[in-house]
């Protein structure tokens, strides 16, 4: 199966001037067959302040009322995406933009309402491998927005992460796919002050351990039980690295 390399970028890396262009320069070097998936969040804080629009936070995530929508909707479909796009075409990497509903290439639903109304946040019910494996084969790198849509008309606001992870499950039948999620440090530490104390590779059973003994907590759990989720449904490895160093051999492997 030919290879295909699903990278996933925060906002933070991309929107500001420095790194991503030494971001860009790093994912138009990867050979290869790839997607590029980014978030956005501080530019579309940045923006609703601008407006007058407050931007909520429950546990870190955001909460999306209808004002909030149409910023994150211009934000990450308008600005952060077509930003890289352009930079991408810069260097000959010929990239599309997308969003969920375009090609309805990902469809959620709204989140229920529990403890939290997140108000217009999307979960993922299914992607369309199938769709953006025909577009890769003509040569075209898909730009992925952190937006879906409920195919009733609505966007909504979807965490970038699951983005990535979903649609490297959905060309897993298609490619042999490596997931590499950018994060701010090396890769998963074993010693959260110590920056060079990166776990090289991760099982199933290693990531009880280390959840067991305290030496994995916080957002790094969710993330990891993402990684071994998409393992699951095909994918052939998740990396996570450095946005800078998705070039090299390190960071933390993740297999089954």
């Amino acid at each position: 199966m030919e290879k295909l390399t699903v990278i996933k970028v925060g906002g933070k890396i991309v929107e500001e001037e420095a790194t991503l262009c030494k971001l860009l320069d790093d994912f138009a070097a990867i050979g290869g067959y790839k997607v590029l998936v980014h978030g956005g969040g501080r530019s579309a804080t940045k923006l609703a302040a601008q407006l007058g629009i407050e931007s909520k936070m429950v546990n870190g995530r955001r909460i999306t009322d209808a004002e909030t929508l149409k910023v994150v909707t211009m934000v990450y479909g308008g600005l952060v995406n077509k930003n890289i796009v352009a930079g991408l075409q810069a260097r000959g990497v010929n990239a599309l933009g997308l969003t969920g509903a375009d090609m309805d290439v990902i469809r959620s639903v709204k989140r229920p309402v529990k403890e939290v109304d997140y108000g217009f946040v999307g979960d993922v019910k299914q992607a369309n491998g199938t769709l953006l494996a025909d577009l890769i084969r003509k040569g075209i790198v898909p730009v992925m927005a952190p937006l879906t849509h409920d195919g009733e008309g609505h966007m909504l606001n979807t965490n970038a992460d699951t983005i990535a992870g979903e649609t490297a499950k959905a060309l897993s039948g298609e490619f042999d796919v490596t997931l590499v999620y950018c994060f701010e440090k090396k890769g998963v530490l074993r010693d959260e002050n110590d920056d060079d104390s990166v776990i090289p590779q991760i099982t199933p059973a290693e990531f009880k351990q280390y959840v067991a003994d305290g030496v994995i907590q916080g957002g790094m759990i969710p993330k990891l039980e993402n990684s071994f989720e998409a393992l699951e449904a095909g994918v052939s490895e998740v990396v996570i690295t450095l946005a800078s160093a998705i070039n090299e051999d390190g960071g933390t492997r993740i297999k089954k």
